[in-house]
């Protein structure tokens, strides 16, 4: 996301609002620091918030579709700072997972949330090692991802393998999210993730592959207090490019800020400024459980470049009011551009049940 990708800020603003007690420093984000890998691909526990997510499309043996998101976010809190306890809060870990099924007509998902601590949830440093409970995922040695998540209504076992180098965003990581720079995050993507693996949904076990994106990110600073919300998109396309891109919009309907990039199959990247991304809502969707409407298809412009998002199905509204307080819609979508098929790719829409107040 940039913030997916996004809700991260979001969440972020929420935790902001319970959590402010103390005074805590937090790392700043700060332009031309370079990230350095395998470490940064573990958490930064001395920044505010952080976010590993995953989206994607699955196929069953039937060819059955089936969209994936699986996200991990950290946060660190301002309590109990000097307080030598194991149950002192200092890191937060809350989890989301969904699974967009279009012959069910709806988007199932899970949440959970817990401190850190007693191994039972945590976001390690050095490499990808996230767990909640029996949820987690974990970046092995030979750089494959495994996940697994257990939720009420579905479950899946996954393992994800990268095709293509790192894609940092921004200026070499460095990723503005507003007019000002200290609105910024540490940014990179994996995209074309080959995936494999196992989903159980109504007791049926489901051999599965597919392809799915990854964000990690990690900030200390919010967004703009005149963000009345934000729309991104990443997008796996056939010919082996990976598209990204979103708007911060205010509270007003204009455009605070927004960005974009391609990188096309020979690894050849280019980046879009605010003035050459564009949203254009083409349909909306009226939630029937929040009454939210969401522009759930989308024109997005980058550059001289249109591409137009379609849902796989309208109702992929996540409802996470019980472990973060947010409501967003995260969907599965296919890309089109001048009428042809040309990828899969998630849209997130957030800040339409209510803006955020920052």
């Amino acid at each position: 996301m940039p913030i997916a990708a996004a809700l991260a800020m979001f969440l972020f603003a929420t935790l902001h609002s319970q959590l402010q007690a103390g005074d805590r420093e937090y790392a700043p984000v700060i332009p031309g620091n370079a990230l350095v890998f395998p470490q940064d691909y573990g958490a930064h526990p001395d920044f505010r918030i952080e976010w590993w997510y995953v989206t994607g499309w699955l196929e069953t043996a039937e060819n059955k579709a089936l969209g994936f998101q699986v996200t991990f976010f950290r946060t660190a809190t301002r309590h109990h700072l000097d307080n030598p306890s194991r149950f002192a809060p200092r890191q937060l870990i809350i989890a989301h997972a969904a699974l967009s099924d279009p012959e069910l007509g709806r988007l199932l998902y899970g949440e959970k949330t817990a401190r850190a601590g007693f191994d039972l949830a945590y976001a390690r440093k050095g490499n990808t090692d996230v767990k909640l409970d029996d949820w987690y995922f974990k970046r092995e040695p030979d750089g494959r991802y495994v996940t697994e998540v257990q939720a009420e209504e579905f479950s899946f076992q996954l393992s994800l393998t990268p095709t293509q180098a790192i894609m940092l965003q921004g200026e070499r990581g460095f990723s503005r999210k507003g007019p000002n720079t200290e609105q910024a995050s540490y940014y990179y993507s994996e995209p074309h993730l080959d995936v494999s693996g196992t989903v159980i949904q109504e007791g049926k076990s489901l051999a599965v592959h597919g392809q799915a994106w990854l964000d990690h990110e990690w900030s200390s600073e919010i967004l703009d207090p005149r963000a009345d919300g934000w729309d991104w998109m990443s997008a796996n396309l056939n010919d082996g490019s990976a598209l990204m891109a979103f708007r911060i919009r205010g509270k007003q309907g204009s455009k605070l800020w927004a960005y974009g990039t391609r990188r096309d199959a020979a690894g050849r990247v280019t980046q879009f400024n605010p003035g050459q991304v564009e949203f254009i809502p083409e349909r909306t969707w009226e939630s029937p459980h929040t009454k939210a409407t969401y522009p759930v298809e989308m024109r997005v412009r980058t550059g001289k470049m249109e591409w137009r998002l379609v849902p796989l199905l309208d109702d992929q509204e996540l409802d996470s009011r019980g472990s973060a307080g947010a409501v967003y819609w995260e969907g599965a979508v296919i890309v089109f551009q001048n009428g042809e098929n040309v990828g899969k790719g998630y849209l997130e829409l957030t800040g339409y049940v209510q803006p955020l107040e920052l």
